[in-house]
């Protein structure tokens, strides 16, 4: 079994910068995805960016070009770095783990963008 633990959130101004961390318990699968995602009361879960073991990203277009995604995998622990933020950053952020049969989600970490 799988824990993921996020941290990192915090309440920041627009144009102003946050690094999420993920830090995944336990032996990785050998195939691995780590995702994050994002929610706002009533709405659903949103997919932001993803990468894998073999480093391959993707992101969502609401956030190319200001965040990234990166992990070290000597700590088991991947990170998504938040730049410009916007209002419309604001969100609970999670963290999902999916590969070798693994399908795990953290309690999430929570974004406040305002001015």
């Amino acid at each position: 079994q799988e824990e993921l633990v996020e941290s990192g959130g915090g309440s920041v101004q627009p144009g102003e910068s946050l690094k999420l961390s993920c830090v995944i318990s336990g032996t990785l699968p050998t195939f691995w995805a780590i995702d994050w995602h994002r929610q706002t009361p009533g709405n659903q879960r949103e997919l932001v960016a993803g990468i894998t073991w073999s480093d391959r990203v993707k992101f969502d277009d609401s956030v190319r070009g200001r965040f990234a995604i990166s992990s070290d995998k000597a700590k088991n622990t991947v990170y998504l770095q938040m730049n410009r933020l916007k209002v419309e950053d604001t969100a609970i952020y999670y963290c999902h783990l999916s590969g070798g049969g693994a399908d795990a989600w953290g309690r999430g970490t929570q974004v406040t963008v305002s001015s």
